[in-house]
């Protein structure tokens, strides 16, 4: 009795929210909300059947802009006019937009007594989520991704990696590459273009592509810090072991100079084109979905879309492997290192992260912020949620007789194909959103089958799904190594230092210095690398002297902030 008395008493207080969104048979006011994704995407289908739900059930339809052209210059525009949609995403520079007050509090709406969903789901990392402004708690987004339940999942590698085409590997004989060194990848690259300088349709391989364009320039710049054995903390290397976290730009640093002479060498090589510099977004993930770029560091995420091209095509051997290459003794032979105790050990994978700031705010132009946090409450159910993820039961997957999530090959396929996702998904909307990951934590009903828990949220980290029906090529392909999953091909993650990621730290208060920093390195760093090998090491000690006044109030305020972040979870722990 008191478990359907408690039952009761959270369903009222979450009726009370927004009684004409909950409540069940009463008409509501249709309405449309506008929408800006701080990334390029495109428009859904107007027949799409997961929108007709949303607009059948809440009464909302979505009138979508995505970014086109310079991210940072398009939220200038926005801030400058205030003209706000109602959900505001602004991608990787959503700082701007809450210094700018176009978000509202979010925990003026979000309470364990209002939105019992929404608070169980980002009540476990509040103390890197809520921050407090002139000592009001304040959340303005909450994370899109990495409020994952249950320990990590680890199938594959979804962010940062060396990728090297499958078709590289198996040309030289599936060597071992668990622990391969900077030098070892080139010559991987190397050796195939040496008997491969063109695919079957004569089209010349790139061996190696670099993306520059906008905020994607991490592409060129943070390869150093993974190489020192660090996973993503940004533009910054932190000692995680100092009590201190001593904290040090690394662009600028000698063990930086090692890895961009090697480029140099590679360019004159032929590996690199001087294309690549000047290669926007959309050029770049063309080029990868034709299958002639070998390698690149980037984030899986980031190219997603030409991966789904590839295996569209099938062509499975063109498709990518994540490795986690580290400085060997040889390339820093004789370089200071950031502490005297440093040590380089492979770390591309970091524990689970809550995407902080990242994702959809409710803008201060919003007439209806209670009827979104309520349809988000809503959304964060079981039911919606296997909506979201798993689609339609019986048509886009099934529920076995032991209560296990399964696809066929086909319905596992569509979920790739971007095609098909616009009609029968609402990632436009769902990526920004909150949503559940990693693992089904309890038993759900549906209709007369029942989801075990010990599923996935997402279909692509079940397994059954995703090593089950893995195509004929890449389980030949794991076979070779002896390995189950991609993510075999570098190690376990590691735990997530207490400061999160250090990109995720708002510096907008040296704002003017950040963006003289990145300036240098966008111009410089491409000279360097096309340079005349003879001038490398002059223009390098140019490039240190012309960027130091920058990176150093840079790095300044990150130390003083990384220690800041991390005692936030540490004092609550």
């Amino acid at each position: 009795m008191r478990k359907i008395l408690a039952a009761l008493l959270v369903l009222a207080m979450v009726l009370a929210l927004v009684p004409a969104v909950m409540a069940e048979g009463e008409a509501l006011e249709p309405i449309t909300l506008t929408v800006f994704r701080g990334d390029p995407g495109d428009q859904p289908t107007d027949d799409n059947k997961i929108y007709k739900k949303i607009e059948e059930k809440f009464g909302v339809t979505f009138k979508f802009e995505f970014l086109a052209g310079d991210l940072d210059e398009k939220l200038g525009m926005m801030i400058a006019a205030e003209d706000y949609p109602d959900l505001f995403d602004g991608g990787n520079s959503a700082d701007k937009i809450i210094e700018a007050g176009a978000l509202i509090n979010l925990l003026d709406y979000v309470s364990p007594e209002k939105t019992p969903r929404l608070w169980a789901h980002i009540e476990p990392q509040k103390a890197r989520l809520i921050d407090k402004v002139d000592g009001v708690d304040t959340l303005y987004i909450i994370p899109n991704y990495g409020l994952a339940d249950g320990e990590q999942i680890a199938l594959s590698v979804g962010g940062p990696a060396f990728f090297l085409q499958k078709q590289v590997l198996a040309d030289a004989g599936y060597p071992a590459v668990k622990d391969i060194t900077l030098d070892g990848y080139f010559d991987l690259i190397e050796g195939f273009l040496a008997k491969h300088p063109e695919n079957d349709k004569g089209q010349p391989y790139t061996g190696f592509a670099i993306l520059c364009e906008d905020w994607r320039h991490f592409c060129l710049i943070n390869p150093v810090q993974h190489l020192m054995g660090r996973p993503n903390d940004g533009e910054v290397l932190i000692d995680v072991n100092d009590p201190d976290f001593h904290t040090e730009t690394f662009i600028d640093k000698p063990y930086a100079k090692a890895y961009y002479k090697k480029l140099n060498e590679e360019f004159h090589k032929g590996l690199i084109n001087k294309d690549t510099f000047v290669m926007n977004y959309d050029q770049y993930i063309a080029a990868i979905s034709s299958g002639t770029i070998l390698g690149m560091f980037d984030q899986a995420w980031d190219f997603g879309t030409a991966t789904s091209a590839l295996l569209d095509a099938k062509m499975f051997e063109n498709t990518y492997v994540a490795l986690g290459p580290v400085y060997s003794e040889k390339d820093i032979e004789g370089v200071a290192l950031p502490s005297e105790n440093w040590k380089i050990e492979e770390h591309y994978l970091n524990g689970s992260l809550p995407n902080v700031r990242r994702g959809f705010g409710i803008s201060t132009k919003c007439t209806c912020p209670e009827r979104i946090v309520a349809m988000w409450e809503e959304m964060m159910s079981d039911e919606w949620q296997l909506l979201f993820n798993w689609g339609v039961e019986g048509e886009d997957y099934s529920i076995t007789d032991e209560g296990r999530l399964s696809m066929t090959e086909e319905q596992y396929y569509n979920t790739q194909d971007a095609n098909w996702k616009l009609a029968n998904k609402a990632e436009a909307f769902t990526q920004s959103s909150p949503k559940k990951q990693g693992w089904i934590m309890n038993d759900i009903q549906v209709g007369d089958k029942v989801v075990k828990a010990g599923n996935c949220w997402e279909p692509g980290n079940q397994d059954e799904i995703v090593l089950g029906l893995m195509n004929d090529y890449d389980k030949e392909f794991l076979g070779h190594y002896g390995y189950s999953k991609w993510a075999d091909f570098v190690n376990p993650p590691i735990e997530l230092a207490p400061f999160g990621e250090a990109w995720q730290i708002d510096y907008s208060p040296v704002d003017v210095e950040h963006t003289d920093f990145c300036a240098i390195q966008d111009k410089d760093l491409p000279e360097l690398i096309m340079c005349d090998p003879a001038e490398f090491d002059a223009k390098w000690d140019a490039f240190v002297e012309e960027i130091t006044p920058s990176a150093k109030v840079f790095q300044d305020y990150m130390q003083e902030h990384v220690v800041i972040e991390a005692h936030k979870v540490l004092d609550n722990k």
